[in-house]
């Protein structure tokens, strides 16, 4: 599968927030399925300790959500270099080479931008690439009449990435961009996924 949708839960909001827990869906923008799953609680202390940050607004925010959202996070968790790793182990073992995934996250300036940011502040090197980068967020904002449907607990990192990923599907089904004719050289409307580069006229001309 060519796409990969993160999602983290942190107790912060800027590029270096403290990551609580890492979820990840592979999916296919065509055949509209999701595979592979991961999925990684972490250590507060530990996050922190790699220069995380945390601030008070979030974890008041927390404070205020669902019991079963808030449990996760205080269940056993995993020291965030070694969650790290399993997440670089997991991406590395797709059937899809990596340079060939597009890595989707949720805003331009969060989920992928705070993995990196801690990959580098360990040492580590991220398993994707900077040019890999998608944002969910921008593709959402452009169809804000298609409301995402949640499945299992919100604010659950697994869970959460599960739903995007479900509805970036359905987004890029219906997502028209324009893209000029390399038959006649006009301007055809074509959706994200489909790859076509002639108009409909030029495509059934068997002359072109």
């Amino acid at each position: 599968m060519k796409n990969i949708m993160i999602d983290l839960e942190t107790m912060g909001i800027g590029s270096n927030a403290a990551i609580c827990s890492i979820g990840a869906v592979e999916f296919d923008l065509e055949s509209g399925t999701l595979g592979r799953e991961f999925y990684e609680t972490v250590d507060l202390q530990s996050s922190v300790n790699a220069g995380g940050v945390m601030d008070a607004s979030t974890v008041l925010w927390w404070l205020k959500q669902s019991e079963a959202a808030s449990k996760e996070l205080l269940d056993p968790s995993t020291d965030i270099y070694v969650a790290l790793t399993l997440l670089t182990d997991w991406m590395h073992d797709s059937e899809t080479p990596l340079k060939e995934i597009c890595i989707w996250g949720n805003g331009a300036d969060f989920d992928n931008v705070i993995l990196i940011n801690i990959y580098e502040r360990l040492g580590m090197v991220a398993p994707w690439g900077r040019w890999s980068n998608r944002c969910y967020r921008t593709i959402k904002s452009m169809n804000g009449d298609l409301v995402i449907e949640r499945t299992g607990i919100h604010q659950n990192a697994l869970d959460d990435a599960k739903s995007q990923a479900q509805h970036l599907i359905k987004l890029t089904q219906r997502t028209v961009i324009l893209q000029e004719c390399l038959g006649c050289g006009d301007t055809f409307g074509r959706t994200i996924t489909d790859d076509k580069s002639a108009c409909r006229a030029c495509t059934n001309n068997p002359h072109l």
